[in-house]
């Protein structure tokens, strides 16, 4: 790997949940004071912050709780994308030579239940509304289906993701549901859009997550165990992908956004699916786990039956996938989730994580994917 440009120094995260009578900022406030006291640093220190929020119009009016230094306030929306590109730019802050020191922050309070919108606001026709096609749910349930068709994955697979989140979860003292359940029970339970049952699906919520960022030379000014940031792309979708939000099914089907997006933050770090330690990936629902550990390079597809069946995804074994629960056990504040993808990747690399800790783990990768139809992949290392 080529020396690096950016360093996280201190991360923060608010808990997903529900939090009545909290707003999204007051959610917001709390993880970058909690990323300043880890980075050791004052408020007035930043130089430069960007916000991102689906929900809360100006998150970048976070500055009104923070304290109204002056700072450049930005703010970012990229869908489901939106943490890893509020880091992006934070990052680019730097590199640019526009500030030393700069905080991405993640910030969401969503409605209970399923997203919903009109279609028009993603460029899309009425009628796409009308058949059911914009409830996200109905698509995860479809593409899912499908894959499963093409490469021999089972149902038995897709619950055996969920337990693991759910597991996962249990040891993560941040995560919203703490509840192991069994992949029978997983089974079991009311199916929405088939073949994914309830506790296939993450649910929408509220949360914040915050990154300090610095010049990698003076990391060890602020901490002895520096991030550096590797590799940060994102992608939207090409015609004749099948993804979120499409209006149609292509005769010829080309790769999705993640598969360009992660090969690109490969070749940015200069290492392969090999080198990574420890991964977060979309986990909107168990089915998208499973497409995208072979869209981002960490088996072939199909392969993943077999890999599950052997626990290679769990804490302990080859590739650990999601090891706070993911979004399965946090839920998805849009906003902020990228971040706590982050937060987690962090914390594992700094070897601060306590029983859901990889051994040894230097090479940590998240990958973000939903509306409208882009995907985007961090790379960090210690």
């Amino acid at each position: 790997m080529s020396n690096p440009d950016v360093a996280i120094v201190g991360v923060g995260l608010h808990p997903f949940g529900r939090y009545p009578g909290k707003s999204a900022m007051e959610m917001g406030e709390d993880a970058v004071y909690e990323a300043l006291l880890d980075a050791g640093v004052k408020w007035a220190d930043i130089q430069a912050l960007y916000a991102g929020s689906m929900e809360v119009k100006n998150p970048e009016g976070i500055v009104a709780l923070l304290g109204q230094t002056g700072v450049p306030g930005r703010a970012v929306f990229t869908g489901c994308a939106t943490g890893a590109t509020s880091l992006a730019m934070a990052a680019n802050a730097i590199k640019l030579g526009d500030a030393d020191i700069t905080v991405a922050i993640g910030l969401d309070k969503h409605p209970r239940g399923a997203f919903s919108d009109d279609p028009s606001v993603s460029g899309l026709p009425s009628w796409y509304g009308q058949a059911g096609l914009f409830l996200t749910t109905h698509f995860f349930g479809m593409k899912i289906n499908r894959y499963m068709h093409d490469h021999g994955i089972t149902a038995a697979t897709l619950a055996k993701v969920a337990a693991k989140a759910f597991r996962n979860g249990a040891r993560a003292s941040h995560a919203w549901r703490t509840k192991p359940l069994t992949e029978q029970e997983i089974l079991e339970s009311q199916v929405l859009n088939h073949p994914l049952t309830q506790y296939m699906y993450c649910g929408p919520n509220e949360g914040a997550a915050a990154a300090v960022l610095v010049r990698a030379e003076q990391a060890h000014r602020y901490t002895d165990t520096p991030v550096y940031l590797r590799a940060s792309t994102l992608r939207s979708r090409r015609e004749g992908a099948f993804e979120v939000l499409a209006p149609s099914f292509g005769l010829d089907v080309v790769p999705g956004p993640t598969v360009e997006a992660s090969r690109e933050a490969y070749e940015q770090a200069g290492i392969g699916p090999e080198d990574v330690d420890v991964a977060q990936l979309q986990d909107t629902d168990a089915g998208s786990e499973v497409i995208h550990m072979a869209e981002n390079g960490l088996c072939a597809h199909g392969e993943q039956e077999k890999l599950l069946a052997e626990g290679a995804t769990e804490i302990d074994g080859r590739i650990p996938v999601n090891t706070d629960g993911g979004l399965l056990a946090n839920g998805e504040p849009v906003g902020a989730s990228g971040l706590r993808q982050v937060y987690e990747l962090v914390n594992q690399l700094r070897g601060r994580v306590g029983d859901r800790q990889v051994p040894g783990a230097r090479v940590g990768y998240a990958q973000l994917y939903g509306a409208p139809g882009s995907a985007a992949v961090t790379i960090l290392s210690r």
